[in-house]
This record gives structure tokens, sequence and C-alpha cells, in this order.
């Protein structure tokens, strides 16, 4: 039933993506905007679709918040994978933007694919209230930025150059930003829609992201490269700090258990209706891709 949900959820918003981003016409940008916005898990818009209905908000007004936290992770995910970055060759199984068409190219489509998304929550079809719509776009641009994704990449660059390799507390704070900072804004968008209150949605999205990431750190050691679609084993080759690397692969599981149950809890007062989110906590800790 999760899976269901979940499948149709990643369905409903690729196609109101890839509907928004045809508006962009023909040029080879639009196009590596699209390829890049493709495929996809898409949980990230997942959590704003459930949020929203938690909060009471229609599934169409939502989908345009959830279209937008996609158009963004997938404009991270071009620039990470950009020589200057991580230097990926392959990302959901296929050549990454860069090499598809050109280093350019890739830079532009993420630059665009970032606008994008900041036109798709200010819309009127987002909110009829322009003070709803201004404050998703300001915390969307506190989560994507410098308070947030960007400084958690900012963080891991430099700790790269390091002379000493990051503690556990350190890789929590740069992953916090890094991959936890997208998973807080979406789960808290269903609730900015509805001007309800965001705190569940914020503590279970901290945990979440936590757990989530773990699991990636996981994947890189564990993982098939074939099924993630990308390349694998380049945090060990990096001589990265990892959650892997700090606990040990049976302490990091372990811990991806105890965030996903903590998850899990922030949400139960909203009694059953909360299942699918807290099946989403044990999913993330569970998945092979």
């Amino acid at each position: 039933m999760f899976r269901e949900r979940l499948d149709a959820a990643a369905g409903a918003v690729g196609a109101h993506l890839a509907r928004a981003l045809a508006d962009y016409g023909d040029l080879p940008v639009a196009q590596a905007m699209a390829y890049a916005a493709g495929g996809g898990k898409r949980l990230r818009g997942f959590l704003v679709l459930e949020s929203a209905r938690l909060s009471g908000v229609a599934e169409a007004r939502a989908l345009w918040p959830a279209a937008a936290i996609e158009a963004v992770h997938a404009y991270s995910l071009v620039h990470d994978d950009l020589p200057c970055m991580d230097d990926d060759d392959m990302r959901r199984g296929q050549p990454t933007v860069h090499l598809k068409w050109d280093e350019a190219t890739a830079v532009l489509a993420g630059d665009a694919l970032q606008s994008a998304a900041f036109e798709m929550v200010l819309r009127e079809d987002c909110h009829p209230d322009a003070a709803v719509r201004a404050d998703l776009a300001l915390t969307l641009a506190r989560a994507a930025g410098a308070h947030g994704m960007v400084r958690g990449q900012a963080l891991d660059i430099a700790a790269e150059a390091a002379e000493t390799p990051l503690g556990l507390a350190e890789v929590e704070a740069l992953q916090a930003g890094k991959t936890g900072a997208l998973f807080g804004w979406a789960a808290e968008a269903g609730a900015r829609l509805a001007r309800a209150d965001v705190t569940p949605f914020t503590a279970y999205a901290a945990a979440l992201g936590l757990a989530f990431q773990i699991a990636d750190d996981l994947l890189d050691v564990e993982g098939d490269a074939a099924a993630a679609g990308k390349r694998l084993r380049k945090d060990a080759e990096a001589g990265k700090a990892t959650f892997v690397s700090l606990l040990g692969v049976d302490g990091a599981r372990a811990r991806a258990n105890e965030l996903a149950e903590r998850a899990c809890d922030a949400v139960a007062p909203f009694g059953d209706d909360a299942a699918t989110l807290q099946a989403l906590a044990r999913f993330i800790i569970s998945r092979e891709t």
C-alpha cells in the first residue's frame, strides 16, 4: 500500500513538473532541465503531498510546492555532478547533464531549475494569498541557500581539504544542511499552505534527513552501482568522514533505525493518518537504491 502511494505520488509530481518545465521551449538548456528533472523516487515531493494531506490541503494546490522542491533537488544534483564538485558521470542510471551536453549547459540548466522552483511557489495556483506564497518562497530560499543546502555543501568541500577529519557532531551538522534542509522544507510545506503548526513536521524531517543520509552512506559501502544508478565507493576513496566511517556499518544501521523511530514518534499525534509518513521513515532506511 505504501509503495503504491509513493509510486502514485511520484507519477503525479513528475507529470506536474514536466508540464511546468515545458513552458521553457526547446533550447538545449530547456532540454537539459527536463532531462535532469526526470526520474527519481520523488521523496521530497511525496513529503509535500503527505504533509499537505495531513494539513487538509488539496493535492492540486500541493503539487506546486512538490514540483518546486523536486526542481531544486534536480538543480543541486546537476551542479553536484560537475567536474569542479563531485565529478560524476552517472545519475539515475543515465549520463550526467554535463556529459550529455556540456558544462556550461549544465550550469545554466541548474540555475534555471532553481529559478523555476521559485516561479512555482509564487504562482497564484499554489495559493491565492500572497503572504502564504511569500512565506513558501522565503523559507525555500533559506533551505536551499547558504543557510541550508549550500552551506552543507560548502562545509563538505571544506572538509575534503581539512587536515583533521570531521567528528560525528560535525558530520551531523554538515548533513543537516546538505541533505536535511530540503527534507525539512518539504515536510513543512503542506502545513505552511494551511497556515498550520509546522513543529511536528520539522521534528519529523530532522530525524528523517539524517536517517536518509546514513542510508546513503551505507549504500555507498554496500550497494550495487547498477541498481543505484550512480558511482559508489566514492567516500571511502576520498577518505571522507561519514556515518559509516565514524560508527561502523552496524553502528550506522542502528543509528538509522533509532532516527527512523524518532521520526515516527514526531508525527504520532496525527494517529492513523500518520501511517504513510511513518512507513516512509522505515522505507528510507531499508531501501537498496
